[in-house]
Order: C-alpha cells, then structure tokens, then sequence
C-alpha cells in the first residue's frame, strides 16, 4: 500500500510550483537580481518566476531548426512526395485555386523562409536576456494560488508558440494570456451571474525582460509600477507616467478590434489590441542603480509614506547584493504585518513579493 505521505497535499503542492527556485537565477554580465515570495497563509496568490531562457530551452536547437526551414521552406516539393511542413501544405491549397500563379508560390516561399531567417537571428537575443514574471491573484489561500497557476501555465504554453513562430515574445502572448482570464458570456450566464465583476479570476500580472546595460523592458496589466533607486543620488527617482504604460488586471478589458470580443464580459473596450508601442521601458543608468519590482503586500505603489520607508531601507542597503536587499524589503512587510495585528488591521495583510534589479557595472 503506497504511503499516504508520499503525495504533496494540495496547499504543498501550489506553494511549491509557486515559489521561485534559486538555481534558475539567470546570469547576465553587468547584471545581478534575486526575488522571493512570503505567503500570508498556508500559501498565497503571489507568483514570481525567473525566465532562464539558456537553461529552460535549447536555443541553440531552435536557431538550427529555424536555419533548416529557412532553407527547406525555399524548395518546390518534389512530384509524388508527400508534404514536409507548413508551407508545402498552403502552397497545395494555393495551386487548387482557379487563380493560382507559378510565381505566388515563389513569392510565398521566399517571405515564409525570410521570417525563419528573422526568427533565428532573434533567438540569439536570448542568449543575453533574462526575463522575470510576477502575478497577483485576488486574495490569498487555495484559490487565489489556483488563479496565479493558471496565468502560470498559460504564459509558458504561450511562450513556446511564440518562440517557434517568432523567436521572441510579441504583443499577442500578452492579449491572448488576457483573454484567458477574461470571464466567457457563456459561463457567466451559466451561472447566473448577474453582476460581471464577480466570481471571477482576477489577477496583475508584470513580465520583464531585462538585457546587459540595464535596459528593463516590461508588460503592466494591473500590477504596481516598478521603483528604481538611483545610487548616485541615494534616492527613488521619479518616472515619466509616459513610460509606465499600464492596462488593468488580466481579464477585465479587452480591445474593441479583438474579433471574440462579444463572447466574453469586458468592462470596457480597449481601442485597440496591445501593440509593441504599449510595452514600457526603464534603464538603470549607472552602476548600483536598482529596480524593485513587488507585490502590494510590500507597496501599493501610492502610498507617500510607505515610499519614504522603503526609500530609506534602499538606502541603508543598496550597497549590499541583490538578495540582501530584497530580503531587507521583505523584513520590513513582514513587520509591518505586525503593526497590522496589532491595531485590528488583519485584513490589509497580504502575500508579498520583492525582485530586485541591480546593475553592477
């Protein structure tokens, strides 16, 4: 008989897909950065996830692959032989048609093998590019950690079709993620739901991506905008709004432009689908400079005087590693924790989250 205890129970296991693994940390010259998450239960809705694209797939077997189409994508398929990818396949259909033209196929080959030629020399970005990826679920307990799993899974099936189809992340990951925490018309109506901003799987979500130099490039769906402490100046600087694009949660808006925008509950159109226009960009100009990226259990990224508390954290630890100082931001949410119990505030006490960006030379 198998021992009972030889499975995670469901809390165990949700805490632990979770968690950021240490191991994952990318390594990027000039670059150092750590993050971790404090549950406030058993576990949390907060998610937080190093993309460690050189250790998660194999770049350089996906730059060959796309190298071979490139090439095979330009030869006619031979009489008799059967179809070997994509492209034989639309050019068949092509050559069905009353209108076809030997040279549509020539020009349909050569633009379908120069995307290739483009998608393999975007891969070899990856080489130098280490992204992070927080969420937010509503709450905190079993189901918001289900939530924060489902934004999880779904961003990484994503991310293989985009490096396959683009070698890079595009707007569209990002708009079709949204649309997967969007509430359907279907199931609201299903379940009698009269009021769309209920029992619904509400999440913020920030993905980055971060490339020797400092250049921090960012997606904002909800989520606290990031901090950056100049180490020049001892201080958080201010950012122009210009360059902080922000949508609303995952889920709550979806453009006017999206073709299934009648089947799900938006609570307003967009104008249009997200574009790469909308991604937002900061750079840490100097040694020591550094990006704090949290949850609101740490900062609701409004509060005047919680900034000024964790401007003089910052200061008193800026000088230490990435992980000293993101632990030393932790520190202080948990004892602000306790301030919170100790005057009846139980409720304003959530998950909490810090990653930290620090640009050492």
């Amino acid at each position: 008989m198998a021992n009972p205890r030889a499975f995670p129970t469901i809390d165990e296991y949700l805490r632990e897909r979770l968690m950021p693994v240490e191991g994952a940390i990318p390594r990027l010259r000039g670059i150092e950065m750590y993050g971790d998450s404090i549950a406030a239960a058993t576990v949390g809705g907060d998610l937080f996830e190093y993309i460690n694209f050189q250790q998660r797939y194999d770049i350089d077997a996906r730059i060959e692959r796309a190298q071979r189409l490139s090439r095979e994508f330009l030869e006619p398929l031979p009489a008799g032989m059967p179809v070997r990818n994509s492209v034989d396949d639309q050019v068949q259909w092509m050559k069905s048609r009353r209108d076809f033209q030997p040279e549509m196929e020539v020009e349909y080959r050569f633009s379908k093998s120069s995307e290739q030629v483009r998608v393999a020399e975007d891969l070899k970005e990856l080489y130098t590019t280490a992204g992070v990826l927080l969420v937010d679920a509503q709450g905190h307990g079993i189901i918001s950690a289900k939530i924060a799993s489902t934004v999880h899974d779904t961003f990484h099936a994503l991310m293989l079709t985009e490096l396959d189809r683009y070698g890079r992340t595009t707007p569209e990951l990002f708009e079709n993620l949204n649309l997967r925490l969007a509430q359907s018309v279907t199931a609201r109506n299903a379940l009698g739901i009269l009021d769309g901003g209920n029992a619904r799987e509400i999440a913020t979500m920030l993905y980055g991506e971060v490339r020797p130099g400092g250049r921090f490039r960012f997606v904002n769906f909800g989520h606290p905008p990031p901090l950056v402490f100049s180490a020049e100046f001892s201080r958080l600087v201010e950012i122009n709004d210009d360059y902080m694009v922000q949508f609303l949660a995952l889920g709550l808006q979806l453009p006017a432009d999206h073709p299934d925008r009648k089947k799900y509950y938006s609570m307003n159109l967009r104008e249009r689908e997200f574009m790469s226009s909308d991604i937002a960009e900061i750079t840490l100009m100097s040694p020591g400079d550094i990006a704090i990226l949290y949850t609101d259990g740490v900062y609701d990224g409004s509060d005047a005087e919680s900034r000024v508390q964790l401007q003089s954290i910052l200061r008193n630890h800026y000088r230490g590693s990435a992980k000293e100082i993101c632990n030393a931001l932790l520190e202080h949410a948990v004892k602000q924790d306790e301030v919170s119990r100790e005057t009846g505030e139980q409720d304003m006490i959530d998950d909490k989250t810090v990653f930290v960006i620090k640009r050492t030379e």
